[in-house]
This record gives structure tokens, C-alpha cells and sequence, in this order.
């Protein structure tokens, strides 16, 4: 728990940095790459090739393409098309999937999980009731991409390394999360990046820099260990602890002019959702 409430607070930061110093100035695919060969660059090293079972190789490996890859560069995109505290608002969409995606391992489904995500666009509608552009909309869906297949890898890492156990320390095997992930931000620069949009001052490459190193190195490592300690439902909460954290870092600092108001009751009608899922949901309230 407190490794994920660690985690937390580094992220918190993370939101602002990006919509501040690189959204809409340094191509999305060229800043996600970055990140990724960074932490890359730090795991590589202490990566053990032998002795790791390969059914848990390519499990981390599609973890890593799952939350890291697709995640992030379509959270970096969603950036061109929405604030920075809409974008936390809408990844409180994230415990939803967690829930479901858990269900999915355990062959259960219940209903209320979508009943409570149809609360939730009712909530992210009001947010935005009077400028739901065409640009709104695509970068809320990719949004949504990112919320699913973040909520899918730290999931499916956490039954990973429950099923397929191993004597090797879990930092020595962590680097094959970031060559999946590689895998996905090196072909998707190559062929959607655009090499005219490279950080241009000392700041940006700083931001990258730290993003790579602390948000992605350490954070997704520690932030997936911390989810192997805890429960489903207490993963799902943590998944929210970073909205109310990330939106106090960016409208104290940042963006003082936001509409506070309408964020409020939007923000209130989404958490309303997930109190109707944990109220209701049965997987909930087995892991409370």
C-alpha cells in the first residue's frame, strides 16, 4: 500500500508536466520513446535472461506493451484534445476496467461495473456540456484506450507474478515490461512520429529526462509491485488517489482559471460511480 501511495504523489506531478512543457510542442510518439528508452536503459542491466520461466517473460513483455506502450501514447495524445484536469477527471474511468478486467480472471461478470460507467460519462458530459467538439470526443476515447489497457497490464502483471512464480528478484525481470513496451513506441515514432517536432530547449529534454527515469522507471516498477501486495479493490481505489492529487498540483500551480464549478459537480457524478460499484459491485465488496 505505501508503495502505490508513493507512486501517487510522483504522478501527481506528472499530468502538469506534461500538458505544461510538452503536449502540443514535442511529438507525442518521439516524448513516449524517450520515456521508454530511458527506463529501458535503467532495467536493461539488471536483467536476468536465464532461469526466468518463458511463459513469464512474455506475460511481463505484453504487460509492458499493454500499460506502458499503448497507455501512454494514447494518453499523450489525448493531451492535443483536452486540458490537464480533464484528462485526470476521465482516467477515474480506471477502477471501472480494474474491476472488470479482475472479473474477466475469475470468469465472473456482473452488471453494476457498467451501470456505474454510464454514471460516469453522464459526469464527464457535464464537464464539458457546452463544447462536446468532435476534438473533445476523440481525445475522451483515447482516453478511455489508455484507462483500458493500463487497467489491463497492472492486472494482468499482478496474476502473472502470482502464477507464474520464480526464485528471481521481481527488478530482475521487470526489464522485459520495458522491451514490450519498446516494442510498441519505437515502430509507432518510425511511422506516425514527426522528427520536426523534437524538444527544442533544456527544459523539455529535462522533463523527459525526469518523466523517464522517476514517473516511468521507478514509478511503474514500484507501482506494479505495490499492486501484487494488495487486492483488487484496494487497487481500484488507488487507481483514483491520483485524481484529487494530480488536479490540486495543476489548479494550485498551473491553471488557476479552470472551471471549478462544473468540474466539481462533473467530478462529483463520476465518483458517484464508483461509490454505485463498490456498493454493489460483489467482487467489491469481497475485497473491502
Amino acid at each position: 500500500m505505501g508503495l502505490l501511495v508513493f507512486v501517487t504523489v510522483l504522478w501527481a506531478f506528472s499530468f502538469s508536466l506534461i500538458g505544461e512543457f510538452l503536449a502540443g510542442q514535442v511529438d507525442s510518439y518521439f516524448a513516449v520513446l524517450t520515456r521508454v528508452l530511458i527506463a529501458t536503459l535503467v532495467f536493461l542491466p539488471f536483467t536476468c535472461w536465464r532461469g526466468v520461466p518463458s511463459r513469464l517473460k512474455l506475460s511481463i513483455l505484453v504487460t509492458g506493451m499493454l500499460q506502458f506502450g499503448v497507455t501512454y501514447l494514447c494518453l499523450y495524445r489525448s493531451f492535443s484534445y483536452l486540458t490537464v484536469p480533464e484528462v485526470l477527471l476521465f482516467t477515474i474511468f480506471t477502477p471501472l476496467y480494474v474491476t472488470l478486467i479482475d472479473d474477466a480472471f475469475y470468469r465472473r461478470f456482473s452488471p453494476v461495473a457498467l451501470i456505474a460507467a454510464t454514471i460516469a460519462t453522464v459526469g464527464a458530459g457535464i464537464i464539458r456540456y457546452d463544447g462536446l467538439s468532435p476534438d473533445f470526443i476523440t481525445g475522451f476515447l483515447l482516453l478511455q484506450v489508455a484507462n483500458v489497457t493500463f487497467a489491463a497490464g497492472q492486472v494482468g502483471y499482478k496474476h502473472s507474478m502470482l502464477r507464474f512464480q520464480t526464485d528471481v528478484p521481481a527488478f530482475r525481470t521487470f526489464g522485459y515490461f520495458f522491451v514490450g513496451a519498446l516494442i510498441i513506441a519505437l515502430p509507432s515514432f518510425l511511422i506516425f512520429g514527426d522528427a520536426g517536432r523534437l524538444p527544442a530547449t533544456a527544459l523539455q529534454w529535462s522533463v523527459l529526462g525526469w518523466l523517464g527515469l522517476a514517473a516511468s522507471g521507478a514509478g511503474l516498477f514500484l507501482w506494479n509491485r505495490g499492486a501484487c501486495s494488495v487486492d483488487a479493490g484496494t487497487l481500484a481505489i488507488m487507481n483514483n488517489a491520483l485524481v484529487p492529487a494530480g488536479l490540486l498540483v495543476n489548479l494550485l500551480i498551473w491553471n488557476r482559471d479552470a472551471d471549478l464549478f462544473r468540474l466539481a459537480i462533473g467530478g462529483v457524478v463520476i465518483a458517484s460511480s464508483l461509490w454505485v460499484n463498490a456498493r454493489f459491485h460483489p467482487g467489491a465488496r469481497l475485497a473491502s
